[in-house]
């Protein structure tokens, strides 16, 4: 019985990947037919699927990019690099959408050590430092029983340095993985949808009017109080925003 809801398990996820790849070629061929609503549709039918992918992120956000709704391709192309952080093309696509957003917004500077931090951390996403982490565990035992099971001197020190080498880095690449991890979990961001939102200086209607946003922009999704986001904008700025008028990534 149990062989049997296993293969039919399989069967599943087989034909949902083939309907996906098919979803998706048809996308491109509707895109590259200048057909941007009907490659957006038969994109969406993919995520609707729960099968996502840094490919599928892209080429949604250009699609959207053709038809100038910039925060919805801005959004996509973010999807898109989180799944695949040092793909150039997702980072040159977005830097250009976001050249067409109104809001400019000055960046809090970071000091060189956290600047490092970050760049390092982001090398890889968290499954990618996990599995690094794997290697190098592995490549440890096996330098270390080389080290074992080595007759010569030089041999056992080489296996020894080269051991140790690998735990330190399986150990730094744990750490880096949980870095990323958490500045995945307590860190969320959202793009703003609407064309024009007032940020308010509480979560209701009556409150100051602090700022105002426009699409395109990418906020700090702070705290949620019923039908309205604590947002916190890169140059420090704190506010009240109404939940529909942005998308969380």
């Amino acid at each position: 019985m149990k062989r049997i809801v296993h293969i039919c398990a399989f069967l599943t996820l087989a034909i949902g990947f083939s309907q996906g790849e098919e979803a998706f070629q048809r996308g491109n061929s509707l895109y590259n037919q200048e057909k941007y609503h009907e490659a957006i549709d038969a994109y969406k039918t993919i995520l609707d699927n729960h099968q996502e992918s840094a490919e599928l992120y892209y080429n949604l956000g250009n699609a959207q990019y053709k038809l100038s709704n910039i925060g919805a391709s801005i959004y996509y192309y973010e999807k898109a690099l989180k799944l695949a952080p040092n793909d150039q093309d997702i980072k040159n696509n977005l830097t250009f959408a976001q050249k067409a957003t109104i809001d400019a917004i000055d960046v809090i500077p970071e000091g060189f050590v956290s600047r490092a931090f970050n760049g390092v951390t982001n090398t890889f996403d968290f499954d990618g430092w996990a599995w690094f982490s794997v290697i190098c565990i592995v490549l440890f035992v096996l330098l270390f029983i080389g080290y074992y099971t080595s007759l010569t001197s030089v041999k056992k020190r080489l296996f020894f340095l080269g051991s140790w080498l690998f735990l330190v880095f399986g150990i730094f690449s744990v750490f880096f993985a949980f870095r990323q991890y958490n500045g995945f979990k307590n860190n969320q961001y959202a793009i703003i949808f609407a064309e024009e939102t007032i940020i308010k200086s509480e979560p209701n209607l009556r409150s100051e009017e602090v700022f105002e946003l426009h699409e395109g922009t990418k906020v700090k999704v702070m705290e949620t109080v019923n039908d309205w986001k604590k947002i916190k904008l890169s140059d420090g700025k704190i506010g009240w925003i109404p939940a529909v008028d942005l998308k969380e990534l």
